[in-house]
C-alpha cells in the first residue's frame, strides 16, 4: 500500500469512529447538563465547596465564578511548581519564577504552552497534581462556557444562565474523567509509557551510558488530547515514542482531541430542539478542517528542493513512523483545535503546511475548536454571520428566535477581536525588540513566522510553537502569559454577557423573510465569514511571513 492510500485509510478509520459516537456522545452531554440529578460523589463536592446546586446565576455572577476560580487555580498551581522540592518524586527539579507564572496561566488557560524541558524541570508530583489536574479543569471551564451560552438562546425572559460550579463538576466528573480513564488503559495497552520512576539507565553502541526520562505518561497523555490541552510530559510531547509509539496509538490520540468538539455540535442541536443545527455547524467545521488538512498534506508531500524531492516528500522534522500523512493529520487537528500538541516539528514544515497550521489557529479555532470553544466560537461567529445577512436585506438579524442588537453585536465583536488583537499587538512588539533576532534560529520571513506562530498560539491558548525561537527571557514569558489571559477571559466575559443578554428576551416567531439557519446557504455564508474575518485581519501578516516563503 502506498504512503498516500496508508493515509487516506487513517483519514477513514478516523471519521468513522467519528460517526460511530457522535450521537451516544452528543446526546449523553445533552442529558448531562439538562439533567435534575445530582451524583453522590458530586453532592460531596458541592457540600464541601459550600455550593447550593439548586440555585442558578446570573451571567456577571457566572462569569465571576469563571475568574475567581481560575484566578485561585493559578495561584495553587504556581505554587506547587515553586514548593516542588517539598513534594515526593520532585528529583531535585526546580521551575524558576518566570517560568512558573507563565506554566501557571498556560495550563489554566488550556493553553498548555511551555518554554521549558519537562522531564527536567517538572517532578511527577508537578505532573500529576498540578498540570493534569489542570488538564481537566481548563476543559471543563471552556465546556461549562459553551453550556452557558446555549441555555441563553433556548431560554427565554429570564436573567439565569444555570450555575457554573455544577457545570464544572459534572463536565469533570460525568464527561472528562471517565473517558480519561479508559482511554488511559488502551493507551498503555498499546505501548504509552506509566511510571513512578525518573527514568532507566541505558547502555549506548559506544559503550558510554545515558538515562532516559521516564514518567506517568499514559495518564496525562489521554486527558492531554481528550481535554483539547496539548502539554506534553516529555519535550518532544506526542513525538515521543513513550507518549505516542505507533500509528494506532497516534490515530487514537487524533481521535482523542476531535471526539467531544465534534460532538459537542450534537449536543447543541439537542438542546435548542433542533438537531439539524448541530448539523449544520458540524458541516462547516469539516469543511474547514478537510480543506486545510488537503493544504497541509499536499504542502508536505510537494515540497520544494532536491532533497525533499528525493526523499519523496519534506521528512524532515517528522517521525518515520507517522510519516506525512500522519504527520500532516496530527498537524491540522491539534492547530485547527485548541490542543496543540504535536506529533512533528512544525518549524520544519514547508512555508505553506507552516501557514496552514497559522491559518487553522487565526480562523478562531473553530473547526471543530476545543472543548467548549470551538462550540461557542462558531456560535459567536455565526451571530455575526446572521448580522451581516440582515443588513443585506434590510431587516433585523435574529439567530434561532432572538433578536440580534447593539448589545448582542457588540459582545459577539469582543469575543472575535480580541484574539487578533492580542496577537498583532504582541507580535509587532516583539519585532520592535533588537533582542528577537536573537532568539530566532532563522532569518526573514521563517524567522518572522516563527514569531508571529509564538503569539497566535499563545492568543488562541493552543500552545504548540514552530520552535525555532527562544522564548525563556522575561520578555517572552510575560508578554506570551498576558496574551494566553486576555485571549481566554476576554472571549469568556464577552460570550457569558452574550448569553445573559438572549436569555433575557422572548422568542420571536419565524417568518417568511428568516433565513432558515439549517440551509446550505447558511452553512456558506458561515465558512465565508470565518474565511473573510481572518483574511481581513491576518494577510498582511500572512504576506510577510509563510506566503512570503512559500513564494521564495
Amino acid at each position: 500500500m502506498s504512503a498516500t492510500w496508508a493515509g487516506l485509510v487513517q483519514v477513514g478509520l478516523l471519521l468513522l469512529a467519528l460517526a460511530l459516537v457522535y450521537k451516544p456522545l452528543g446526546d449523553y452531554m445533552a442529558r448531562v447538563f439538562t439533567s435534575a440529578r445530582h451524583l453522590k460523589l458530586e453532592k460531596a463536592v458541592y457540600k464541601a465547596g459550600r455550593v447550593d446546586p439548586g440555585s442558578e446565576q446570573h451571567w456577571k455572577t457566572y462569569a465571576s465564578s469563571v475568574l475567581a476560580f481560575s484566578f485561585v487555580s493559578v495561584v495553587l498551581l504556581y505554587l506547587i511548581q515553586r514548593l516542588q522540592h517539598l513534594l515526593p518524586f520532585d528529583f531535585g527539579r526546580t521551575a524558576d519564577p518566570g517560568v512558573a507564572f507563565n506554566t501557571a496561566i498556560s495550563f489554566v488557560t488550556n493553553t498548555n504552552w511551555q518554554s521549558y524541558v519537562p522531564e527536567t524541570t517538572m517532578g511527577h508530583a508537578v505532573q500529576m497534581l498540578g498540570l493534569t489536574v489542570q488538564n481537566f479543569l481548563s476543559a471543563a471551564v471552556g465546556l461549562a462556557v459553551a453550556i452557558a451560552l446555549v441555555r441563553g438562546i433556548i431560554r427565554a425572559k429570564t436573567d439565569r444562565l444555570g450555575n457554573f460550579w455544577v457545570d464544572l463538576t459534572r463536565g469533570t466528573v460525568r464527561i472528562l474523567l471517565p473517558m480519561a480513564f479508559v482511554f488511559a488503559i488502551v493507551l498503555i495497552a498499546l505501548g504509552v509509557v506509566q511510571s513512578l520512576k525518573s527514568g532507566v539507565d541505558v547502555t549506548n553502541p559506544d559503550g558510554s551510558t545515558s538515562r532516559i526520562a521516564l514518567a506517568p505518561a499514559a495518564s496525562q497523555e489521554a486527558i492531554k488530547e481528550l481535554g483539547t490541552n496539548g502539554g506534553g510530559i516529555f519535550n518532544t510531547n506526542s513525538a515521543h515514542p513513550f507518549e505516542n509509539p505507533n500509528s494506532w496509538t497516534n490515530l487514537i490520540e487524533i481521535f482523542l482531541i476531535l471526539v467531544i468538539p465534534v460532538s459537542l455540535t450534537r449536543t447543541f442541536g439537542v438542546m435548542v430542539g433542533n438537531k439539524r443545527q448541530g448539523t449544520v455547524l458540524l458541516s462547516v467545521m469539516g469543511v474547514l478542517w478537510g480543506g486545510m488538512l488537503a493544504v497541509i498534506w499536499w504542502a508536505e508531500a510537494h515540497p520544494n528542493g532536491p532533497l525533499a524531492l528525493l526523499a519523496g516528500g519534506g521528512m524532515e522534522g517528522k517521525e518515520v513512523r507517522f510519516g506525512i500523512a500522519g504527520s500532516a493529520l496530527f498537524a491540522n487537528t491539534t492547530t485547527a483545535t485548541s490542543t496543540g500538541a504535536v506529533n512533528s516539528m512544525h518549524d520544519s514544515f514547508s512555508g505553506l503546511g507552516g501557514g496552514g497550521t497559522l491559518l487553522n489557529m487565526m480562523f478562531g479555532e473553530l473547526s471543530p475548536g476545543g472543548v467548549g470553544t470551538g462550540l461557542y466560537s462558531i456560535l459567536v461567529v455565526a451571530i455575526i454571520a446572521m448580522f451581516l445577512a440582515g443588513l443585506m436585506v434590510g431587516r433585523t438579524p435574529e439567530y434561532l428566535g432572538k433578536k440580534l442588537g447593539k448589545r448582542e453585536v457588540t459582545c459577539a465583536a469582543i469575543a472575535i477581536l480580541a484574539m487578533p488583537t492580542c496577537v498583532l499587538l504582541g507580535t509587532g512588539a516583539a519585532l520592535l525588540l533588537p533582542g528577537t533576532a536573537g532568539t530566532l534560529n532563522n532569518p526573514g520571513a521563517h524567522g518572522f513566522s516563527e514569531v508571529l506562530y509564538a503569539y497566535t498560539s499563545a492568543s488562541n491558548n493552543n500552545g504548540s510553537a514552530f520552535a525555532g525561537i527562544t522564548v525563556t527571557s522575561d520578555w517572552f514569558q510575560s508578554t506570551l502569559g498576558v496574551c494566553m489571559a486576555f485571549g481566554r477571559f476576554i472571549p469568556i466575559i464577552a460570550v457569558l454577557c452574550l448569553a445573559g443578554s438572549l436569555a433575557a428576551q422572548r422568542k420571536v416567531p419565524q417568518t417568511a423573510g428568516t433565513l432558515p439557519t439549517t440551509s446550505p446557504l447558511f452553512a456558506t455564508m458561515l465558512v465565508g465569514t470565518v474565511v473573510l474575518v481572518a483574511a481581513l485581519t491576518f494577510i498582511p501578516a500572512l504576506a510577510l511571513g509563510p506566503i512570503a516563503e512559500a513564494l521564495a
